[in-house]
């Protein structure tokens, strides 16, 4: 593609996509006409990297629809001077979606062929808010005394668990995909206080599950 092809796609991708998925935030959608997604799409599929349709990755993972980004960054209304967790890294788009919104980022990854290709991404395009880890988190965060403003989830979960719920701080949006194939379901859960949350239904979607989550049973409540 020719760098007016690549422009042309981007823009494509806003009217038809995004806008058309009625994400009206303009912060969200002036760093989505800026970042270079095919930078962070996989060679064999660099063609895509501005169409309607999940990209498939190493390990079963993907990278999910431009409109469904569009939709997790827009509920999760971030501010310039938020702390972000991502679970699930993957190629680093979403990652550098985040850190160009937020104050800073912190991304873990389960697969950690994954971690040195994103960082080189992130570091090319001069983005340095973001610090980058391999753990399975999968039913919550590591540390749980660290808070944060928002998270995001880039997996699904097959049944909805509260491991990531307490690592919001009071105020803090928590987006997560909740379901099994065919039909998923995209929620918006924002911690109203210390013992409560409030939960938000966004829309219908398909994500493959983060690992190590495939069993509904293993879930406590």
């Amino acid at each position: 593609m020719t760098e007016l092809d690549i422009e042309r796609a981007r823009r494509n991708m806003i009217s038809q996509q995004v806008r058309a998925w009625e994400v009206l935030n303009q912060r969200v959608l002036e760093m989505l006409e800026q970042m270079p997604r095919e930078r962070f799409t996989p060679e064999r599929y660099r063609t895509l990297a501005y169409s309607d349709t999940q990209i498939p990755l190493a390990h079963g993972e993907v990278m999910m629809e431009p409109k469904v980004e569009g939709r997790l960054l827009q509920a999760l209304d971030i501010q310039p001077g938020d702390r972000v967790l991502e679970i699930g890294t993957g190629t680093g788009y979403l990652t550098a979606c985040l850190a160009n919104l937020a104050g800073s980022v912190h991304s873990v990854e389960i697969h950690e062929d994954f971690l040195d290709p994103a960082a080189g991404r992130l570091r090319e395009l001069g983005i340095e808010n973001v610090t980058l880890d391999s753990e399975d988190a999968a039913r919550g965060f590591s540390d749980p005394d660290r808070r944060f403003d928002a998270i995001a989830v880039t997996g699904s979960l097959p049944t909805l668990h509260y491991g990531f719920h307490r690592s919001l701080e009071i105020g803090g949006r928590l987006f997560v995909i909740v379901g099994t194939q065919p039909i998923m379901e995209a929620l918006l859960i924002t911690r109203m206080g210390e013992q409560e949350w409030s939960t938000e239904s966004l829309f219908e979607t398909d994500l493959p599950a983060l690992r190590n989550l495939e069993a509904p049973s293993d879930f406590s409540f």
